[in-house]
């Protein structure tokens, strides 16, 4: 499902923040953007005013007013019908500059929201940009639960039954936290940031068979949960069979571990593969998984530098 937002939407999340003033076209509230839009389109969600490739959002300074007034009466009118023709989300006069009766009329006619706000036009920009790419960005709901272990997400995967809430449990006993249970969602805020947050509906709570629902933040306090957090890892949990077992004799997956990639949307994340058997701390497997992380994206790889020294010490023990 494509992620959208309505102009009183838009409104009502930026009103406080921009002092907006509706002005004309509250009949155009309804009015919508789809994220398939920002790709499928060539005009950017928000900029300054422009007829030629109209953004979705039409911001008019000083500069564009003074422009308008520059018209004569017939391209003065042609300018602003067909700015309302192509049916932007809203038009934002900046600086709280007095209102052209024409524009307002047109707006109201057209149903185009139009509104006007104290902030100079590229506070408006920025604000209203930032705001549009993070309400319109790819997002997708994973199966899981996402923590964070030292200050990074890692998202604890497996089947169901696997233990990853039980996991999730002993990691927010040893001072992690609790970002969320079962469906985290996750937006690509930039080609290489996924942020991932709980959904209202799950906030706080994690499920346990046995136990049922935990209020986390409840038991262990505010320092136990976290709103969001970008993901860097996936812990997979597995329950190794036979099969596996028996191929356990790869040499190479016993000294660098079983790594991997999943894609999720247009970004690779690490993936670190974790054998469910009895007797194992998948706790503390699952810190050192992260510490490891940590290493190598900093460069430092155990297992390379092992198999290094390895190759070193057959070079002097040769004759």
């Amino acid at each position: 499902m494509n992620a959208s937002i309505q102009a009183q939407e838009l409104f009502a999340h930026l009103q406080d923040r921009l002092s907006l003033r509706w002005l004309a076209g509250q009949s155009g509230g309804t009015r919508t953007i789809e994220s398939v839009e920002t790709v499928a389109r060539r005009p950017s969600l928000a900029g300054y005013l422009n007829i030629i490739y109209p953004n979705k959002v039409q911001i008019l300074g000083t500069e564009e007013l003074s422009w308008l007034d520059s018209l004569d009466s017939r391209l003065r009118w042609e300018t602003i019908e067909r700015m309302m023709q192509y049916r932007p989300l809203a038009l934002v006069i900046s600086k709280d500059q007095p209102c052209p009766e024409d524009l307002r009329e047109a707006a109201e006619e057209s149903q185009t929201p139009l509104w006007s706000s104290p902030k100079r036009g590229h506070e408006l920009l920025n604000l209203v940009q930032y705001h549009l790419a993070r309400v319109l960005a790819p997002r997708i709901t994973l199966h899981g639960v996402f923590m964070e272990v030292y200050s990074i997400g890692v998202l604890i995967t497996g089947e169901s039954g696997s233990g990853k809430s039980e996991l999730a449990l002993e990691l927010i006993t040893r001072g992690h936290r609790l970002v969320a249970d079962d469906a985290p969602e996750f937006t690509q805020i930039a080609p290489d940031v996924l942020d991932g947050a709980c959904p209202e509906l799950l906030q706080d709570l994690l499920e346990l068979r046995g136990l049922g629902v935990l209020n986390i933040r409840e038991m262990f306090g505010d320092t136990a949960v976290k709103r969001n957090k970008y993901l860097r890892l996936i812990v997979h949990l597995s329950r190794p069979n036979a099969d596996t077992m028996a191929g356990d004799a790869d040499g190479m997956v016993r000294l660098t571990g079983d790594l991997g990639v999943r894609r999720v949307l247009d970004l690779d994340v690490p993936l670190i593969t974790l054998p469910v058997m009895p007797g194992r701390n998948l706790a503390v497997l699952t810190e050192a998984a992260t510490r490891t992380h940590i290493l190598r994206t900093k460069g430092l790889d155990p297992a390379a530098a092992f198999l290094a020294r390895h190759s070193h010490f057959l070079e002097r023990s040769a004759p």
